[in-house]
């Protein structure tokens, strides 16, 4: 099975690799003008080999705030966004003349989440992407950090990759950082094991995963690099994790790091996002009817089978649905705004409408704005 998950990496003809902050600029911020000549020269190569190649790459933050004088990474989000609109147009000249030394030409794509969740947003950065992939030109690809603010994130590079590679269709999603790949302990420590593959979240159930790394310049760790990885080969795509150092091998054979089996087939890279990249912004309490229907049956959740409504949230919002042991075993979209909900539960939406009028005549999430999390008993 390895075997054949490293070919599939070292073969796929359209790759989405991910590049982070710390393998691309200086400790303590600053473009590290080796390594991205270095990094370029291996997917120039790749590409040479008649593949396609989409860049994910972070750096903007960490190439920009040295700039304003700061000599950390800022904490605040308007800080965050004045360094990312200061670095990201340092990152993207520095990428242009470096694949233009090897006769490419870039593309930049900046997007948010709802570029790539929201069906109509959705369809144009694909079209967008995809074009520029027929016309020869490499997209590379950030997190729009001048706009995004917590509500409309990502989360980090390493998921939007990983939806990105969903986007545009990819056969093999490479994650690079400043680590060989998946341990089973910190490896900073010594005695820890390379785990070479991992077949599904079975392999992954009794390891300790850690967070950002030494270098303080980054927003993701191991721990958003595994979620990427789950995220895409949940989705049928295979994915390959090591060390930027270690790129060439990773670009031409796969035959280093951290190799990831896809685990299930293509699904919507909106319900990606939902089950992936984002956290309830509140909690409905199902009775166990109702937790039956949504876990076995495929059903919508309405009125009638909530027991109790926790925290506050707009229509829209993604939000967690419990069972009766407090277990999260979905997380949908909601209909309604918190407010609104006491007042409907238990009762049925045929008697809601003609109490209230027919827009109460709706299920409270939809089937197809829900999706199983892990425990639940169809997820696994």
């Amino acid at each position: 099975m390895t075997t054949e998950v490293r070919s599939a990496i070292a073969e796929a003809m359209r790759i989405v690799v991910k590049v982070g902050s710390s393998s691309l600029t200086l400790r303590g911020g600053g473009i590290d003008d080796e390594a991205i000549s270095a990094l370029v020269a291996q997917l120039a190569a790749r590409r040479a080999r008649g593949h396609q190649v989409v860049l994910v790459s972070s750096g903007s933050i960490a190439t920009g705030f040295p700039v304003l004088g700061l000599t950390q990474r800022p904490r605040d989000l308007a800080t965050q966004q004045a360094s990312a609109s200061v670095g990201q147009g340092m990152l993207i000249a520095r990428y242009t003349s470096a694949f233009a030394e090897h006769g490419l030409t870039v593309g930049q794509v900046l997007l948010t989440a709802d570029d790539v969740t929201r069906r109509a947003h959705y369809r144009n950065a694909q079209r967008t992407l995809f074009r520029l992939l027929e016309l020869g030109v490499v997209p590379i690809v950030n997190e729009n950090d001048t706009v995004a603010t917590n509500e409309i994130r990502v989360g980090d590079n390493d998921r939007l990759a990983a939806l990105v590679a969903h986007v545009v269709q990819a056969q093999a999603l490479i994650l690079l950082s400043d680590v060989d790949g998946l341990y089973d302990g910190p490896p900073s420590k010594g005695g820890a094991t390379l785990i070479t593959s991992v077949a599904s979240d079975d392999d992954l159930r009794d390891l300790t995963i850690g967070g950002t790394g030494e270098a303080g310049v980054g927003l993701g760790g191991m721990s958003s690099k595994v979620e990427a990885a789950r995220i895409a080969s949940s989705a049928g795509i295979p994915v390959l994790l090591t060390s930027a150092s270690r790129a060439a091998q990773a670009l031409a054979t796969a035959d280093v790091g951290t190799a990831f089996a896809p685990t299930g087939s293509r699904t919507s890279t909106r319900l990606l996002w939902l089950k992936h990249a984002t956290t309830g912004n509140g909690r409905l309490h199902l009775d166990a009817g109702a937790a039956l229907a949504i876990t076995r049956r495929g059903s919508s959740l309405l009125p009638a089978g909530i027991t109790s409504v926790e925290g506050i949230f707009a229509a829209g919002d993604p939000v967690d649905l419990v069972d009766d042991t407090g277990r999260a075993v979905a997380r949908g979209l909601v209909n309604f705004d918190s407010p609104e909900l006491p007042g409907l539960l238990g009762r049925s939406t045929k008697e809601l409408a003609k109490e209230l009028g027919p827009a109460y005549e709706r299920e409270v999430v939809h089937r197809d704005d829900l999706v199983l999390l892990r425990g639940s008993a169809s997820a696994r």
